[in-house]
């Protein structure tokens, strides 16, 4: 059973703060940056002895690299109605993607200076994808797509053949949705190749897309050699729910989320404290028939969290402290408890709006930020495979209007030079 918390409790904001601090995971980052020195010495030598060594799949440097045939092949295995779902998804992702491209733009002002910015594609892309138990063609299209959108003309993509095998329908997500390359690799050793290049791998620009703590450390390590998308924590929801919502519909939005890991958090906000007892039954009564009970069970049981508050409305400054990953408002006016809210990653609305639309079919994204870093940052996006670079263009109108003042600012800093390059072109005929 989670914790049930009750919002006008004497001691409830000492046991708010326990139950969204959470513990950090095992601190690996000696053990990426070792394998990173390791593949930086020795490129694909030690790139093939670790996948080997942690895989358990004899790799040489000829079969790194998946070829189309290969592709097509596991294609070939998928049903056609995966196939057809995976075509639904990457059309509906691209279109809410393509209405995010920015628009450059430049204007000229009083003095005659011009003045704008252009944004422009990454060159290539790096892009990590589980294996294993959490091999989700559905984050091939929501990492590859946006970069597609974007511009970029290489995506690379890494991900482990566990065993010596990869999940046909994430091979199939990523013909659709762009991919150019394909490597069998995987785990910090993966992270490496991207960021600093190997024999057979070309090293990328940005590396995106979610791994176990090993991947999570070695893409801090490589940041500022490469750019990353984020270091992601376990997965969280966060349900404001009213009495007027059907019990088991809320406790299946809960433990979806929570089959997810262990370390996954789902919490429930509620104003009425029946209505939080009939979903905590019903949370019992899914966990029995779902097939990761084990897993969904331990993250209930250590992470979740049930809420009663005295109004709904007094939700807001406890959703804004969570600063959810996924936030559900089930009720009969959300958006009037949108108004109220500033933190989260993505925000879904009504009670037919069940977070699991987003992870796979809607449109938006879901890459979003985790462990309570929606409160300054957003979700994975076409922006995040571009760059604005600005624009500037000076007359001789320009450097005689406001050089004085750029020459003050220099000299005032000590930077003479700085000042002398701009006072050689004052008074200069236009």
């Amino acid at each position: 059973m989670a914790r049930r918390l009750d919002a006008r409790a004497p001691d409830f904001a000492a046991q708010f703060t326990a139950l969204i601090s959470r513990e950090t995971e095992e601190d690996v980052a000696a053990s990426a940056r070792g394998i990173i020195a390791d593949l930086r010495k020795r490129g694909d030598s030690a790139l093939i002895e670790l996948t080997n060594k942690f895989d358990k799949v004899a790799l040489t440097a000829q079969t790194l690299r998946l070829n189309q045939t290969e592709i097509d092949a596991a294609e070939s295995q998928c049903s056609k109605d995966a196939l057809a779902a995976l075509d639904i998804a990457a059309k509906r992702i691209e279109v809410y993607h393509r209405r995010q491209l920015p628009k450059d733009d430049s204007f000229t002002d009083d003095t005659g200076a011009t003045l704008g910015w252009r944004w422009t594609p990454l060159d290539s892309v790096g892009l990590y994808v589980p294996g294993g138990t959490a091999s989700y063609p559905s984050s091939v299209l929501m990492n590859a797509v946006p970069a597609r959108v974007a511009g970029v003309t290489r995506v690379a993509m890494v991900t482990p053949a566990s065993g010596g095998k990869i999940n046909p329908l994430v091979l199939a997500a990523a013909k659709r949705a762009g991919v150019t390359e394909i490597y069998r690799v995987g785990g910090a050793q993966a992270v490496a190749a991207l960021a600093h290049g190997t024999q057979t791998i070309a090293a990328v620009d940005k590396i995106v897309g979610p791994g176990n703590a090993y991947v999570a450390a070695a893409k801090r390590e490589v940041f500022g050699t490469v750019g990353i998308d984020s270091v992601a924590g376990p997965s969280e929801i966060l349900v404001v729910a009213d009495n007027k919502n059907n019990p088991e519909w809320i406790a299946a939005d809960l433990l979806s989320q929570a089959e997810h890991d262990i370390s996954s958090q789902s919490i429930l906000i509620t104003d009425d404290a029946d209505f939080a007892a009939k979903v905590e039954a019903a949370v019992e009564l899914a966990l029995a028939l779902l097939p990761r009970k084990e897993i969904a069970g331990a993250s209930w049981q250590n992470n979740g969290g049930v809420i009663v508050v005295a109004k709904l409305n007094d939700a807001a400054p406890l959703v804004d402290r969570i600063a959810p990953e996924h936030l559900e408002i089930a009720t009969e006016n959300p958006n009037e408890l949108l108004a109220l809210v500033k933190h989260a990653g993505a925000i879904f609305l009504g009670r037919n709006t069940p977070e699991a639309m987003g992870d796979y079919i809607a449109g938006p994204n879901h890459v979003l930020p985790t462990a309570r870093t929606a409160r300054f940052s957003s979700g994975l996006s076409v922006l995040d495979f571009m760059k604005r670079t600005t624009l500037l263009s000076c007359d001789a109108k320009t450097i005689n209007a406001i050089g004085p003042a750029a020459i003050t600012l220099a000299e005032a800093e000590g930077l003479d030079a700085h000042a002398r390059s701009i006072a050689a072109r004052l008074n200069a005929k236009p």
